[in-house]
Formats: structure tokens, sequence, C-alpha cells
């Protein structure tokens, strides 16, 4: 058997290495002429960290990433909502990592490359279409450079990892439109800054229609280490507005985005000198796809962010995907055909995926902080005058056994 994964991310990547710790061999194709390190920070739940441990890449991770150890959820102006341990603090078996998506990124195919051969990932070679019959897929891929050439590869399945853009999602709904967008604007950026607190915590400071988010993402060295940053701010009427372009290259001018991280106080850290001292801001906005009513079309199944783009809330898109990698390829693994692997893969994850989805667009664990901004917008001094701890917890560890991550779960270190 022949997997075909179109797409070289996070979650292409990991299938690749799953289905070859499986012994099933794999061939990945992605448009990108080069897989570079694009992209800010991301943080990595446990349950998909378990997945990448079994894979050996723990020590890896430790290099490149920092294990984060708490969460504090603010207000806008600093008051603090909500706090909690994370990872193996919390319980887990697993730590959680707050990392640079590139890296973790050249991680997984630096993996790839060494167990399965430099010929395993093929670039500048953009998915076209695919056309299926009874013995198995053939993927159609043009350059992706000037499109003057193309090649058809041969297998008998093929994974459609190719994100929110997705070409095999685009064919098998062809009237679905651009993605879904409410309005708000991201602006990432991160650099080398004291370290803060203990150098292993991150906060998120205001509710979904402005909200700041800080997190180091590399280990501390000579008293400074890689802080990442993220504003987001509603900007339009997405009922009326479209979406600006998604790029995860696009670049944002100092002045456009510090105004609006003026608006955010974090106790102990100076916003403003933060956005300041990044060399790169990268813009783009907060976008996601309404759930589909099926992945799965004979040998072709959609996986990652083709499958499930989810706004970045609760730290789940890149864990998801890497759930996904790992059910499919047990499904291939042990199935007596390709197309029973297929939709037991799409049966277990799709339901799941979608309530994550639509919980996310509702502000995810972080909701939280908008029910205390929306009942006391002005401040308040005592915090369980205005949500008591039961309300509070009920939210944000609601969210976490609904996504698969609370440390109580079986499996998951409780």
């Amino acid at each position: 058997m022949t997997i075909l994964i179109a797409g070289a991310g996070i979650g292409g990547l990991t299938a690749a290495l799953m289905l070859h710790q499986r012994g099933i061999k794999s061939q990945v194709i992605e448009q990108a002429t080069q897989v570079r390190e694009v992209g800010v920070g991301i943080n990595t739940l446990p349950h998909s960290i378990a997945e990448l441990t079994e894979l050996g890449l723990l020590s890896r991770l430790d290099e490149v990433g920092l294990r984060t150890r708490e969460l504090r959820y603010l207000t806008r102006t600093g008051q603090e909502v909500w706090r909690e341990l994370r990872g193996i603090h919390a319980g887990h078996e697993h730590p959680q990592f707050s990392i640079h998506r590139g890296r973790l990124q050249k991680l997984l195919l630096d993996a790839v490359i060494e167990r399965m051969g430099p010929e395993a990932v093929q670039t500048g070679l953009r998915l076209a279409g695919f056309v299926q019959d009874d013995a198995g897929v053939s993927a159609h891929f043009t350059d992706a450079h000037d499109g003057c050439s193309s090649r058809t590869l041969r297998g008998e399945v093929l994974i459609c990892a190719d994100g929110i853009h997705s070409v095999g999602r685009r064919q098998f709904y062809p009237s679905e439109g651009p993605p879904s967008w409410a309005g708000v604007v991201m602006w990432r950026g991160a650099a080398e800054w004291p370290v803060w607190e203990d150098g292993e915590t991150m906060a998120i400071a205001g509710g979904l229609g402005g909200k700041l988010v800080l997190y180091p993402i590399a280990p501390a060295k000579d008293g400074r280490q890689l802080m990442n940053w993220v504003v987001n701010i509603r900007m339009a009427d997405a009922s009326v507005s479209p979406p600006p372009p998604e790029s995860w290259s696009k670049m944002a001018p100092l002045a456009k985005v510090l105004p609006y991280a003026k608006r955010f106080h974090v106790p102990g850290m100076d916003v403003e000198a933060l956005v300041q001292a990044s060399g790169s801001i990268f813009e783009y906005p907060m976008a996601d796809r309404d759930p589909l009513p099926r992945w799965t079309h004979g040998r072709v199944t959609l996986l990652g962010d083709a499958a499930h783009p989810m706004y970045p809330v609760g730290s789940n898109g890149a864990a998801q995907a890497i759930l996904d990698a790992r059910c499919l390829a047990d499904q291939l693994a042990k199935a007596e055909h390709p197309r029973e692997a297929l939709y037991r893969y799409e049966l277990e994850r799709l339901p799941k995926t979608a309530e994550i989805v639509r919980t996310n667009r509702i502000g995810g664990p972080e909701r939280v902080i908008d029910e205390v901004e929306r009942l006391k917008p002005a401040g308040f001094d005592n915090i369980n005058d205005i949500l008591s701890v039961a309300d509070r917890e009920s939210i944000v560890k609601g969210y976490a056994t609904m996504a698969g991550f609370s440390a109580q779960q079986p499996g998951n270190g409780g």
C-alpha cells in the first residue's frame, strides 16, 4: 500500500511518520518549493504530545520548545479571572508545549527524511485534482512555480492535508465558498525578551472581540527568551465585509498594530515595548469553516485544517491534526480495505472536531473572560462576586473534557 499525502504541514508530516511506524509506505507532496520555518508560536496539548512522544520526538521537542507550566486568564486591564497549571504540572502524563510553529514543522520534516529518505517529501507541486477507481487514486499535480509542467502520482489512498483552502475539499464541495470570518484580524510577532515571570507561563488578556495572548516559545538563555504575542481585534462586521486574504507571510507595519496593543495591560510586561521590539509582524484574519457532513469520498479523505479549520482558541488546531494522523494511521494498519479505514477514521474524528469548531466560535475556554467582562466591563473588586469558582471552572474544565485533554480523563494522567 502507498498513501499519497498532499501537504507537508504538521498534520501531513505527522501522518507520514505514523504510517511509517506501522509499516505503511507514504509519499508527501508539498506545494511550497521549500518547507520554511514560517509562522510564529503555537501550543500543543498533552494528548497530542503523547502521540509525538510515541514517535520518539520528545527530546527534540525539548530542544526547540518550552514545557508550559501555567496559564492565566486576565481581563483586558490585567485583572486575573482564572489560573491553572498545565501539562505535567496539572497531572497529565505528558507536557504541554509552547513552540514556534515553523520549528515544530521542521522537526517533523527532519524526522520524515531521516526515517523515510529524502525522496519521501516532494516539494514545488500543487495538487490540481484527482480521479479514483476500484484499485486506487490518480492524483494530478502541477508545478507550483509557473504551472507549466505536471505530474501524476498513483496510490491506494489520497490524504488531503492541504489546509483551509484545500483542493480536495473544494473538489468535494465546490460551492462552499471562502472561509467563515467573524470580523477579527490577528497580528502576531515574537521578540527576544527578558524572562517574564517564571519563563514557563502564558497569559491571555481580554475576550474574543479584543484579546492579547502572550507566551514564551523557546528555553531561556542568559536571562532572555523568545516571547510570542498575538493581538486579536474585531475590526469589521463580518455579515457585510469579506475577510481579507489569508497568508502566513503577509506583513503588517508596526504603526498598524501598536494602537491596539496599547489597549492591553499584563502585570510585569511592557506590551508596547514587546511589540515594538518584534522584527516582523504578521497579519491575517481569524477564520474557520463550517463542519462538513463527511470528509471521505471513496479513497480520498481530509485531515487537519482541510477537514476542520478552527479558530485558534484553546490551543487545539495543531493538536487535533496530530490526533487525526494517529487515528487514520491506526485504521489503515488494521482495516481489511482502505475504504473501510477511511470510513472508521471519519466516524471517530469528524464529530469530535466539529464540536470543537463550534465551541471555539463562542470563545472556547477563554469565554470565561468574555463572561466576566460582560458582567463587569469596568473591572471588579472580587472576582468571586462576579462569577463563582464553580461557574468559571465549568467553562474552562468543560472545554478540556470536550476537547479530550482533561487531566481527569482516562489516558490523560488522571
